[in-house]
């Protein structure tokens, strides 16, 4: 069975995730602590729980989701993996100044080879898998462990509602897509979001109505 801790990181309250298992090996997905405090809140738990870290994967390359990559790397040693698709705003301080209009001035990671759909992450008996879900950005994915039908859905969708396609690079058509590949998914998969509380498929399927596209 999976462990999965929650941390909420940075100005825009989001859901940052340490997976791990039996095993003490560990994902981390998207790490968006920008402030001391959570990026030790982090490390300790990593630290103090004894885990092995086996992967920093981001579900897309906005910088409220990246931010805590370079902490992660100059510890552990691991670079972050984006989605191809994404490539676009790997450089958070370019990413700033387009959408939020102020610098980035901190070291940035150097990052691991780009992941696609289908590709998976391993760590002890357990794998995540990336399901491509456009729309929010050019390169969102969702991780999904599918032995214990957990998704991890970024910001594809939310609790009784969906990601912003209005940003650079969104699209409401791809959103609509992948809304619908989303629906297919077992109705008690659990849905840990890139912002806000869990929620699941099968709730989201009676009240989101963006689910219904």
């Amino acid at each position: 069975m999976i462990k999965i801790q929650r941390f909420v990181c940075n100005m825009l309250q989001e859901n940052c995730y340490v997976v791990s298992d039996e095993s003490c090996e560990a994902v981390v997905i998207d790490n968006g602590a920008l402030y001391d405090a959570e990026r030790k809140a982090i490390c300790d738990y990593i630290d103090n729980g004894g885990l092995t870290l086996k992967h920093v994967v981001c579900t897309h390359a906005h910088f409220d989701h990246c931010f805590g990559t370079a902490s992660l790397w100059k510890r552990y040693g691991l670079k972050p993996t984006l989605p191809k698709g994404d490539e676009a705003f790997a450089d958070l301080d370019v990413q700033m100044r387009q959408m939020w209009g102020s610098s980035y001035d901190e070291e940035q990671a150097p990052l691991a080879p780009f992941y696609k759909d289908g590709d998976s992450f391993s760590f002890g008996s357990h794998k995540l898998k990336a399901i491509s879900t456009p729309g929010h950005s050019p390169g969102s994915c969702c991780l999904y462990c599918e032995e214990e039908h957990v998704l991890f859905s970024g910001d594809t969708l939310f609790c009784q509602s969906i990601g912003r396609t209005d940003l650079p690079g969104g699209d409401w058509g791809d959103m609509q897509r992948s809304l619908r590949l989303l629906a297919g998914l077992p109705a008690d998969t659990k849905v840990l979001s890139g912002h806000g509380p869990e929620t699941t498929i099968g709730q989201e399927l009676r009240m989101n109505p963006y689910m219904r596209v």
